[in-house]
């Protein structure tokens, strides 16, 4: 099967970027895949990639290339296939426009996989005849604006499937859009196992990680902290990750006299190193999308106290088994959770061990093979379907039906039971 990926920019950092590799390197295993990115801005992609899978661009933006074409009138035009309410609309204009329509109406691929809105708008509109159109939605329908689920709602019912991180999303889409012949389904991110030793646990470290932004609600994080402190001055908490509140942050720790127990660390790469030097990871998020940093942290060995916002940390800790789910926006609560896995050390460690064996369903090789059973199911049931998939597929059938009736022919002629060949 050839599988074609269309991402905003494979050479930058982030969550769907990081993703979209862990299941196309999966895929690559046993499928001919392609990453196709529309922008490249640096010479090399942040996170590894499968040499089995194809990279490609559609247009360079890195300057003092001879390649270039930022300067171009087409590049500042704007656009007018890519939706004006998607959050990346000012970085797409004629020129992208262009080049994803060229992509599309070429494509020679059984499964073309858009992994935003806007790509998956394109998709829906320009994508020829023949592959199964796959739109992923890694944040969640209620984060979009009116406007923009007004515009999905006119251009995703032409999609063959609609994919959502979680099963409460999955169901928002189902009841709320209109999508009638559209498969939607749930199908979680895939997470790979570290590659380290798990954390063992003794280490006094609460870890966080994830963007400096007002939704991970890091100021309800830091004041529960403090409430920590007072219990167990002997843990620190460590927070990973850059964005526009670091200022703000810096300034309640400051106000908050926990400069010595509660650091901001910058991004880091690779992050799981940093998950196995704790003991208990930290989620304070009032959204989540998905939870990344949850199923990466379990996979570390680390039991997560996370609060029970929505859409994903319901759907991943098992509350009690291999984490805890604490009350969202409630500070209390969050310092409530971290303290009962600090006070009881039996508690943390079977909790760490729950969390490793639970999180293992995260695994790129489980969800490559629950995305190739939907990819099948749907081409059978007549979904697009590219001409070489196409091909073979009926290959297949005819050597299978080949060797039934080759079996049905021998047992004529076989001797029966008294009889000699």
């Amino acid at each position: 099967m050839h599988i074609s990926f269309l991402i905003h920019n494979a050479y930058g950092i982030g969550g769907t970027i990081r993703t979209t590799y862990n299941l196309a390197n999966t895929l690559a295993e046993q499928h001919d895949v392609e990453v196709v990115s529309v922008l490249r801005h640096r010479e090399e992609p942040v996170f590894a990639v499968d040499p089995r899978v194809r990279l490609r661009h559609l247009v360079d933006i890195r300057k003092g290339t001879a390649g270039y074409e930022g300067d171009s009138a087409e590049y500042r035009t704007p656009a007018r296939v890519f939706p004006s309410a998607e959050g990346r609309y000012a970085q797409y204009n004629a020129l992208t426009d262009r080049r994803i329509a060229e992509h599309l109406v070429s494509v020679d691929s059984d499964v073309v996989i858009g992994t935003r809105p806007g790509l998956n708008v394109h998709l829906a509109r320009q994508t020829r005849r023949g592959p199964l159109r796959v739109g992923q939605e890694h944040l969640t329908l209620d984060s979009h604006s009116k406007q923009l689920r007004r515009q999905l709602r006119s251009v995703y019912p032409r999609l063959d499937v609609l994919t959502t991180t979680t099963e409460a999303d999955a169901h928002a889409y189902r009841t709320t859009m209109r999508l009638p012949g559209v498969h939607v389904q749930a199908v979680p991110n895939p997470v790979p196992a570290p590659g380290i030793a798990p954390a063992d646990g003794s280490h006094k470290w609460v870890v966080a990680a994830g963007r400096l932004a007002p939704v991970k609600r890091y100021d309800l994080l830091i004041r529960a902290f403090d409430r920590v402190r007072a219990e167990r001055p002997d843990w620190r908490l460590r927070i990973y990750g850059g964005g526009k509140q670091k200022d703000k942050l810096r300034k309640l720790i400051d106000e908050l006299g926990l400069y010595n127990h509660v650091f901001l660390m910058g991004p880091a790469h690779p992050i799981e190193p940093e998950w196995a030097k704790g003991s208990i990871a930290a989620v304070s998020s009032s959204l989540e999308s998905f939870g990344m940093t949850i199923v990466e942290a379990m996979r570390c060995g680390l039991p997560v106290v996370a609060t029970d916002c929505p859409h994903g940390p319901g759907e991943i800790i098992d509350n009690g088994v291999d984490g805890r789910l604490v009350e969202s926006g409630n500070v209390d609560a969050i310092a409530g959770g971290l303290l009962e896995l600090i006070n009881d050390d039996a508690l943390r460690h079977r909790m760490a061990g729950a969390a490793l064996t639970d999180s293992e369903r995260f695994d790129p090789a489980r969800i490559a093979e629950r995305y190739e059973t939907m990819f099948t199911e749907r081409i059978s049931r007549g979904g697009s379907m590219g001409g070489r998939f196409r091909g073979s597929l009926h290959r297949a059938r005819g050597a299978l039906l080949g060797g039934a009736y080759a079996v049905r022919d021998l047992a004529r002629t076989a001797p029966t039971k008294g009889q000699t060949a």
